[in-house]
């Protein structure tokens, strides 16, 4: 049984028959590789008795040979394999072991991949993270017991316990303690290039998705042919865009679709989680895997009035780690979350992804972050594999196939174990199952840092527990994950934990089995206590003077902030992954999908405009809606009827959509945040409800008609159509007003109040119940109210001027000027009524900005 010599980019591993080896990212694995293409767990060696043979395990790139692509493939010296593309992919070359120097026994050889691994791969961990924790008190017991007591004389603790000394120290040079190093690429510090390129002068090297360009990236953030570098005079190199989805951007600037720039010896190119960087004649790749650092430097954010919120906030964040925070209600929490993901830059100091400053490069790095709300960002009617399907064709660009999506969405479902899920009802998940689909959402994506504000808010015990086992592998499988949270059952899961104190000041920051003993408390509850107790107690100050600090922060924190002047809104938006027209298609079907799965609501939809239909009828149905046969003049049945009518439809309409804009809230801000077109989420809006509002307007007309005599003739239509289509843009209008509410109020509770009260003042202002012209003031604010145009335009196919007794018997000609029977009346009437529509939905595009990320507010 012969050995085996694998080679791969200078590094080398020999095999012993005797065993099998993993092979893939993971870095617990016997063959580690650290390329994007290639699987966490991508295939495994082994002796077969007759020959080494490689076996895929279902990887989402393969494993190719000879270009073709194999579930299981003989090992052949001098047979190349490639791994995650057929063509520059990762190459496996195996030989045969030539010296003995080359042997090794098996145990040795189960950690030569790790001792091989390139610098840029994260240490292994130096606690172990599944070890059983012991109690609180037990575990600080003989450390810090005398600090356990309640603090004396009114006062909170004076001195802050020492770090014990068995705990690792900071290790020099650690994430984010310092810039990058002098002469180093911005953004990539000391780390090694995951592979070269060769350019050659007076050629052009496309890349892309595609397997026909030049460079292959197997990453679905990049368009299929997305960008080029081309040789210029003087030995100079330009890269061009190629209307890509995402964008290319140099050095975290986005560039103009298929724009161009001439590229120096330090500037740097992204294209989706890869990032090059030309060095002579050759292009250095960098792909993002997740090891990468974090850190957040002198955060400050001030309010109006001048109060800060946040103050002074400085940590470092490890790579391949889990972070927690911690804090009391009114310590800056929400907002710290949102300084770091750049939803709203703090006024004052810097969020460094990899040494890469993350407002100014927010564009780019943006497709790297995950972020989970506290409540769930999915539609909970649909389906899991339904929701994700939706996600991922919004989140990808438009040049995505549809079986490409389909393999990453199942590559997540399996990853986070929720495949045998799939097929379920979000809404008949556990809240931990549901909380684990908004993080399979972010990990479409691939993100290197997940954010998660309270994911276990709500969950009992267990399920607090199962989320946060969820976090640890996520962090274990190479991202860095940052959750906020007020559960402290599970904190020893953490790396490290960040405490924020009332005020939004930094109380602690270092392993989490250490907290306690440094603030001298037996529990959370009395650290909390302390801290309502002590408010204005100097906690940073505290922190600041203690060891703890000297050995996790001191280093980042003597780093002064950079200076540079933000780029402008325009340059920090990221770009639409998806054009107008395929964003609203997507929104139109999955809206469509989310209604059409609530029985509830179409049954709804239903019966209501049928129910106020039928109220109508019950005035007797000898007073139609055409004049009387003599004697008798008038009619004066046939306004009250069409004042039924009409309310009834405002009431419908408005109920349609008041409630539509506040429960989407929080799945709208974050798909603003990764490229939603605000106009297409709004139109999306009005298509479908406004087809609802119509069929609802003709149930309510034909049902109210149906017993009713009509005038023969009308003015452009037949009667019925022409009362039909003001009842129906009446109903629009109305649905209009509804999404105005509902982009209002800050909770669904508060929509209903306004909903009645919307329905009583369009009953007032008809015009049927009392005067409502020659009214100086009261007639100019009635125009404003779409029932009185709606009116109006009915008006004037029935006559209603003569058909209802005149406000006046003294001068009966004095009719309503918005009921004379001509088409340039009723023309005028419906125009306004759509006009008022129109003004409501350039109101709700506009507030719809309020709850947008600061740096999408100047985007459409």
């Amino acid at each position: 049984m012969p050995e085996l010599v694998l080679e791969l980019n200078g590094r080398t591993w020999t095999l012993d028959p005797s065993r099998s080896y993993s092979l893939g990212r993971d870095p617990q694995g016997d063959v580690v590789i650290d390329d994007a293409r290639v699987s966490w767990r991508h295939a495994t060696i082994s002796w077969n008795g007759r020959g080494w043979g490689i076996e895929d395990h279902g990887s989402t790139n393969g494993t190719y040979v000879h270009g073709a692509r194999v579930q299981l493939a003989e090992l052949v010296p001098g047979t190349p394999v490639h791994l995650g593309n057929a063509t520059d992919g990762p190459r496996l070359n195996p030989v045969a072991p030539v010296a003995p120097a080359y042997q090794a026994s098996a145990a040795q050889q189960a950690y030569a991949p790790q001792q091989a691994a390139p610098a840029y791969q994260a240490p292994a961990p130096q606690q172990p993270q599944q070890a059983p924790q012991q109690p609180w008190d037990q575990q600080h017991q003989q450390h810090a017991q005398p600090q356990h007591a309640q603090p004396q004389h009114g006062l909170p603790p004076q001195a802050p316990a020492q770090p014990q000394a068995h705990l690792p120290h900071q290790q020099s040079g650690g994430p984010g303690a310092s810039g990058p190093a002098q002469g180093a690429a911005p953004g990539h510090s000391d780390r090694s290039p995951t592979t070269f390129h060769q350019l050659s002068l007076g050629n052009v090297m496309r890349i892309g998705r595609a397997l026909d360009n030049e460079l292959v990236v197997s990453d679905l953030q990049v368009s299929r042919h997305h960008a080029e570098f081309r040789s210029m005079p003087g030995g100079r190199f330009e890269i061009r865009d190629l209307g890509s989805h995402n964008g290319t951007y140099v050095n975290g600037q986005p560039l103009a679709k298929s724009g161009t720039a001439l590229l120096g010896p330090n500037d740097i190119v992204g294209v989706g989680h890869s990032t090059f960087r030309i060095v002579g004649d050759r292009l250095e790749e960098f792909v993002d895997t997740g090891e990468v650092s974090f850190s957040a430097r002198h955060l400050t954010v001030t309010v109006d009035g001048g109060k800060q919120i946040l103050k002074d906030v400085t940590f470092g964040v490890p790579e391949k780690s889990l972070i927690g925070v911690i804090g009391p209600s009114g310590s800056g929490k929400s907002t710290l979350l949102k300084a770091l993901t750049g939803y709203r830059p703090a006024n004052q100091g810097d969020v460094l992804y990899d040494n890469r400053n993350l407002y100014k490069q927010f564009a780019e790095l943006r497709q790297r972050i995950g972020l989970v709300p506290q409540d769930d960002i999915l539609h909970k009617e649909l389906r899991v594999r339904t929701a994700l399907k939706y996600a991922a064709k919004l989140r990808f660009p438009g040049d995505t196939a549809e079986s490409e999506r389909a393999a990453r969405v199942d590559e997540v479902l399996r990853e986070l174990k929720l495949d045998i899920h799939k097929d379920k009802k979000i809404t008949a998940l556990s809240g931990g199952q549901r909380k684990r689909v908004s993080v399979a959402l972010e990990l479409l994506t691939k993100p290197s840092l997940i954010f998660l504000d309270e994911p276990t808010s709500g969950l009992d015990p267990g399920m607090d527990r199962d989320v946060m086992q969820l976090l640890r592998g996520l962090a274990d499988d190479g991202r860095t994950v940052l959750v906020v949270t007020h559960s402290v059952a599970e904190l020893a899961i953490c790396d490290k934990l960040l405490v924020m104190a009332p005020g939004g000041s930094v109380a602690y920051f270092g392993p989490p089995d250490e907290a306690l003993n440094f603030f001298g408390y037996g529990t959370w509850a009395d650290v909390f206590s302390a801290f309502e107790n002590y408010r204005d107690y100097d906690w940073a100050g505290r922190w600041k003077g203690s060891q703890h600090y000297q050995l996790y922060a001191a280093d980042i924190d003597a780093v002064a902030p950079q200076s540079v002047a933000m780029p402008p809104h325009q340059q920090m938006r990221p770009p639409k992954p998806q054009g107008w027209g395929s964003q609203l298609w997507t929104l139109i079907r999955r809206y469509v999908s989310v209604i059409a799965s609530d029985k509830g609501f179409i049954g709804l939809m239903l019966i209501l405009p049928a129910v106020l239909g039928v109220v109508s009828t019950v005035i007797p149905a000898k007073f139609g809606l055409a004049p009387p046969v003599a004697p008798s003049r008038f009619n004066g049945d046939a306004g009250t009827i069409m004042l039924i009518l009409a309310v009834g439809m405002c009431f419908s309409g408005a109920a349609n959509s008041v409630r539509e804009l506040i429960k989407e809230r929080v799945i709208y801000e974050r798909e603003r945040a990764t490229g939603l077109s605000r106009s297409a989420y709004l139109m999306s809006k009005v298509i479908v409800l406004g087809v609802i509002t119509a069929i609802q307007g003709v149930i309510i007309c034909g049902i109210g008609f149906y017993p009713r005599d009509l005038p023969t003739e009308g003015l452009l239509m037949p009667p019925a159509v022409e009362i039909c289509l003001s009842v129906i843009a009446l109903g629009f209008t109305s649905m209009m007003f509804g999404l105005v509410i509902s982009s209002l109020v800050k909770t669904a509770e508060k929509t209903m109040p306004l909903l009645v009260m919307f329905a009583i003042v369009q009953v007032v202002f008809t015009g049927i119940l009392f005067q409502v012209y020659d009214s100086p003031g009261l007639e100019q604010f009635a125009w404003l109210m779409p029932s009185r145009w709606a009116i109006g335009a009915a008006g004037t196919t029935l006559n209603l001027g003569v058909l209802m007794p005149p406000w006046d018997a003294d001068n009966p000609t004095n009719t309503d000027p918005l009921w004379d029977a001509t088409v340039g009346q009723w023309t005028l009437d419906i125009t306004v009524l759509l006009l008022l529509g129109i003004a409501c939905g350039f109101a709700v595009q506009r507030l719809l900005r309020r709850h947008e990320p600061e740096v999408m507010r100047a985007g459409k």
